[in-house]
């Protein structure tokens, strides 16, 4: 059984989207496109390097265009510091004294809680906002 090259080709495509299936990788979609770019030079009736190249050419732009598309894109907000998800997100609670581990016990939906501060900020007595939760620590920023 003799196979054209453009039956390689859609093979090789068709073999990387079921690893992308199997692992997620986006990016595995990216070179299916490159691998089926291939193909279709295959049925142009373009050389085996012309159909290297456009395999090439196409997969690596794909790749490209997905991964600044991808890094463009501000991240998405941690469950913990999302109000939709945490509704304890942008409460206020008020901080009588700080303790040197860096932790301050307050008052909180009738409990005590121990809240923190972000790293690098100077804690300071006074109302602060819950800006999430990190365990069952209280991550406040100063109002």
């Amino acid at each position: 059984m003799n196979l054209d090259a453009s039956t390689y080709w859609w093979l090789l495509a068709g073999a990387a989207v079921v690893a992308e299936l199997l692992t997620g990788t986006f990016y595995l979609l990216m070179l299916a496109v490159g691998l089926a770019a291939g193909a279709v030079a295959a049925h142009a009736g373009l050389g085996t390097a012309a159909q290297i190249l456009a395999s090439a050419v196409v997969g690596v732009a794909t790749v490209l265009g997905a991964y600044f598309a991808r890094r463009s894109r501000p991240g998405e907000p941690s469950a913990r510091a999302d109000r939709s998800v945490n509704l304890d997100v942008g409460e206020t609670v008020h901080i009588d004294a700080w303790q040197p581990d860096g932790t301050a016990t307050v008052k909180y939906r009738g409990a005590s809680w121990t809240a923190i501060h972000r790293p690098g900020i100077t804690p300071a007595t006074g109302p602060h906002r819950v800006a999430e939760l990190v365990g069952n620590r209280l991550l406040v920023d100063p109002l």
